[in-house]
């Protein structure tokens, strides 16, 4: 191939990035291809200083979101992702939140407004990968549904992509790792991952290999320290991260180019 091979992976919120697609992202960086990260939202309804909830009258969501944004840059540039959009949406909050009523918030932008400029997006970088959430999210979030159907709307509208990608967790990966964490005497805190935990490994169709990446994405975890939730696997001993962070999966949604059913490369097909 004559030309620079592109990458796009969007996500909801400021450090989305790391734990799905940054070993990927890191990765494809490293091998020359151009990085796109597509941020919908400026993550107001994540904690402020000092661990502040968004059901605290003290939280200001202004600081929060000036705060989260310094901590994107300095992820992204851990990642070494080349480009970012910045969508610039108003956080929605969890499910059930008041933040979930407000007409500004991601979740209730017009389809057609939002899925527009990520079309427009994807005319700019003509992107031969792109990776998002699937359509519950993940786990439900309302911002990272929305993420997920306007970039279904957005290839629909370009026909842009030669391949689009679900993100996953292996389920029968997430066993182990507790499995392990358990043995290892590590501490829960209460969580027991349910049985139907991530993604059944019948439907991954993509495994990617970012062992090589490992501390990029630790680091890229560290950077977004105001955020509570990422602590829990940086508490993990040593061997829990490389086994956490050391591969990618994906579901592959369509190929326009041959490639395997089982792949170890979101290109394959394409280099």
């Amino acid at each position: 191939m004559d030309r620079q091979l592109t990458l796009m992976a969007v996500h909801a919120h400021p450090d989305d990035e790391v734990l799905s697609t940054g070993g990927v992202l890191a990765r494809a960086a490293a091998e020359g291809i151009r990085t796109v990260l597509v941020t919908c939202t400026n993550g107001e309804q994540g904690d402020g200083p000092g661990g502040i909830k968004p059901d605290d009258p003290a939280h200001d969501e202004a600081a929060v979101r000036e705060l989260r944004l310094e901590e994107l840059a300095e992820s992204v540039a851990l990642l070494g992702i080349s480009d970012v959009e910045l969508l610039g949406y108003s956080d929605s909050g969890m499910v059930g939140w008041a933040a979930n009523e407000r007409p500004e918030a991601f979740a209730n932008v017009p389809l057609d407004e939002s899925s527009g400029r990520l079309a427009a997006l994807m005319e700019k970088y003509r992107p031969d990968v792109v990776v998002t959430y699937d359509e519950n999210g993940n786990y439900g979030h309302p911002d990272h549904i929305q993420a997920h159907r306007i970039t279904v709307a957005a290839i629909e509208r370009t026909g842009i992509p030669a391949k689009f990608y679900h993100t996953a967790i292996s389920r029968s990966g997430m066993t182990r790792l507790f499995d392990y964490l358990r043995a290892t005497g590590f501490d829960l805190g209460g969580f027991e991952p349910p049985e139907d935990f991530g993604t059944p490994d019948e439907l991954i169709t993509t495994t990617v290999d970012t062992s090589a990446h490992v501390d990029s994405k630790r680091k890229a975890l560290e950077a977004h320290a105001s955020q509570g939730d990422g602590i829990f696997f940086l508490r993990m001993p040593e061997e829990g991260q490389q086994r956490m962070f050391g591969s990618e999966s994906f579901v592959r949604q369509f190929s326009t180019v041959p490639a395997p059913d089982q792949e170890d490369d979101l290109f394959a097909g394409l280099r």
